[in-house]
């Protein structure tokens, strides 16, 4: 099974709100997910990004392919520089 870090997309017509989610890679953009970890609110200035920094980095060591659009939000909030220190602490 394939595990992606996406966005869901909550939210009124043209007024969206997103979700960070984990998800089978095969399920649909609003369909069942695995856990949550986050949301994203674009309308606010600046865009307000709420990540829980440890599932994030849970999911992330257990293999989840994070999307385009989720690594930004990841970068943004710190997670993947945390990720990266880890993995390569670990190494050497």
């Amino acid at each position: 099974m394939a595990v992606k870090i996406r966005l869901k997309r909550m939210g009124a017509k043209k007024r969206p709100f997103y979700r960070v989610v984990v998800a089978d890679s095969r399920s649909p953009r609003d369909g069942r997910v695995i856990e949550e970890i986050g949301t994203y609110n674009p309308l606010t200035d600046p865009a307000q990004v709420n990540i829980d920094v440890e599932k994030a980095l849970k999911w992330l060591q257990i293999g989840a392919q994070p999307s385009d659009t989720a690594r930004s939000l990841l970068s943004r909030a710190g997670v993947m520089a945390k990720f990266h220190e880890r993995k390569y602490a670990k190494k050497g």
